[in-house]
């Protein structure tokens, strides 16, 4: 994913969650509906959530230090996940409890009925622009994934947010219309905490899916098989490498892609020939998938490769890395 097009999703979703936010609070101090409270609060943990997108994606860029000799690529992933522990908490079991209150003592809604519908459909027009921009900026990388791969497989945590956040503010917008709409005609409180519930129910699935797909991210998420492909064939095209013997990969940060291989090398006449043979194999590598930034690489002898691999764990010997 493009950073420039990550960015561009969350400031868009930024700015209309912010401005929606406070005529979504506005129309609850004049009306008191508890759909529209939901909803400010939910907008509120929106606007709060790109904010902490923009911060993960401006510390991610820190240079590595001896103490994080990796980076910090995998800070956008930390952020994404607090995104998802906000939305949990502050949005959606904010709303549920704001349900049960309204359900315990309902209110119709008595002044400024007009307000609430001019600003929820307001809002949802409002919505549908930043939510068209996250799916423009996001079909920009997606390819031929379905919807559902994109946002399971994406390594960049930004776009797949914006847009589960942007769908989940239209779906909760179309569910508070509902909930002030009925109690709008049937005056009867009951239908506003009906709403309530359905927008808290959705932040909180929501919430789930962001969780789950950030944790697989946190805890290491190896390449595409596309890419693996490709660096295998990068690997073994030259005469350098006779067979890769085993290969692990691993995610640093969605732009970043340490490759780790064991590999069976021809016969050259010294360390110097071997090296430079080493050199050629990572400029392949790199040139086939450029996000593969960091490489290791482990020569050895083919029959020696053979014999040892039920022997010894990888890494247990000693092999020499190229720059």
């Amino acid at each position: 994913m493009s950073a420039n097009g990550g960015t561009k999703a969350i400031l868009a979703a930024l700015l209309a969650n912010a401005g929606i936010a406070v005529t979504k609070f506005v129309a609850f101090l004049l009306t008191g509906s508890s759909s529209m409270l939901a909803e400010s609060i939910h907008s509120v943990a929106d606007s709060g959530n790109q904010g902490l997108l923009l911060l993960g994606g401006r510390r991610a860029k820190r240079a590595a230090t001896p103490q994080h000799p990796f980076g910090y690529g995998r800070e956008r992933y930390i952020y994404a996940f607090i995104v998802s522990i906000v939305l949990f908490t502050v949005g959606g079991l904010f709303a549920l409890y704001e349900a049960y209150h309204k359900w315990s003592h309902p209110e119709g809604i008595k002044s400024w009925q007009w307000v609430p519908v001019v600003v929820l459909v307001s809002a949802i027009v409002m919505e549908s622009f930043s939510f068209r921009t996250a799916i423009q900026e996001s079909n920009r990388v997606r390819g031929n994934q379905s919807w559902v791969r994109f946002v399971r497989r994406a390594k960049a945590p930004e776009l797949p947010v914006v847009l589960l956040e942007d769908l989940g503010a239209l779906v909760g917008l179309i569910f508070a219309l509902f909930g002030v709409g009925l109690t709008l005609i049937t005056d009867d409180g009951r239908w506003d905490a009906v709403g309530t519930a359905m927008i808290g129910v959705l932040l909180v699935v929501i919430a789930v899916i962001l969780a789950i797909e950030t944790k697989s991210l946190l805890l290491g998420e190896g390449a595409e098989a596309h890419d693996v492909v490709a660096i295998e064939k990068a690997m073994t095209a030259g005469p350098e490498v006779e067979r890769i013997i085993h290969m692990k990969t691993l995610y640093l940060g969605p732009d970043e892609l340490m490759v780790a291989a064991k590999v069976a090398v021809t016969t050259v006449d010294s360390a110097e020939e071997l090296a430079r043979g080493i050199n050629a194999v990572e400029a392949r590598v790199r040139a086939a998938v450029p996000i593969a930034r960091v490489i290791y690489l482990e020569p050895d002898v083919y029959v020696a490769a053979v014999d040892r691999r039920t022997e010894s764990e990888p890494g247990e010997t000693v092999g020499l890395s190229g720059g």
